[in-house]
C-alpha cells in the first residue's frame, strides 16, 4: 500500500490534490485542514495517504500531518464509518476537538457532524474513548503515540479492507484481527495479519 506520496503540486481544490511524481500525477482526497495547510501549486507537497480499495475503485486520501491520518485511521476502524465519512469528519473538527469530543463522550458534538447519525456517534465514543485515553496518557508519559498508533491502525485497517474484498463478512473479519492481535501482539504486518485470518477460517 501506498503510506505517503512526494512530489511537485500540480492541482488543489478543498477536496482534492494532484501531486506530480515524476510526470504521473497521483489525485488524493483531502480534508479541509489539509487543504488550508498546502502550499502552493508548483511547490513541493507531502501527503501521508490511505489507500482504499474497492471492487470499482481505487482512492486514494491524504493528510499533511500524521496525527491527522492516525485519527482518520482510528475513526474508519469503526463499523459503519468508511472512508467518505472520515474524511467528512476530519474536515468537519480539528483532530484535538473530535478527540476530546469522544474522550469526554460528547455525543452531541460527533453527531453534529453531517452524516453521522446518534447510533454511529455513540459507537465511535463507546469503540475509541478507551484507545484515546490511553494516548492521552502516554502522550502526558512523553510516549509518541502517533506513529505507533499509525503503523498499528494502518495495518489493520488495510488487512480488514483486504479480507472484506475477498469476501469475508466486516464483522467477522474484524472479530478475527482483534484475536490475532491479542495472541501475536499488534506489531504484524498486513500480510501477516491477512495469512493469519485466512488459515483461521
Amino acid at each position: 500500500m501506498i503510506a505517503y506520496i512526494e512530489g511537485k503540486l500540480a492541482y488543489k481544490d478543498h477536496a482534492q490534490a494532484i501531486l506530480d511524481v515524476s510526470g504521473i500525477g497521483y489525485e488524493v482526497r483531502i480534508s479541509l485542514s489539509t487543504f488550508s495547510k498546502l502550499p502552493a501549486e508548483g511547490d513541493k507537497a507531502k501527503l501521508y495517504t490511505f489507500q482504499h480499495i474497492k471492487e470499482d475503485a481505487h482512492t486514494l486520501y491524504g493528510f499533511l500531518d500524521p496525527s491527522e491520518k492516525a485519527l482518520f485511521m482510528q475513526l474508519i476502524s469503526v463499523s459503519g464509518i468508511g472512508p467518505g465519512t472520515g474524511i467528512v469528519m476530519v474536515s468537519s473538527m480539528s483532530v484535538g476537538e473530535i478527540r476530546q469530543a469522544i474522550v469526554n463522550e460528547d455525543v452531541r458534538a460527533i453527531q453534529s457532524i453531517k452524516g453521522v447519525g446518534p447510533k454511529t456517534a455513540q459507537r465511535v465514543i463507546l469503540e475509541l474513548r478507551d484507545k484515546l485515553r490511553k494516548d492521552e496518557l502516554l502522550a502526558k508519559a512523553g510516549v509518541d503515540t502517533v506513529p505507533l498508533a499509525r503503523a498499528h491502525n494502518t495495518s489493520r485497517s488495510e488487512a480488514l479492507s483486504a479480507l472484506v474484498t475477498l469476501g469475508f463478512a466486516r464483522a467477522a473479519a474484524e472479530k478475527n484481527l482483534d484475536q490475532i492481535q491479542k495472541r501475536y501482539g499488534n506489531d504484524l504486518s498486513v500480510e501477516e495479519l491477512i495469512k493469519f485470518a485466512l488459515k483461521s477460517n
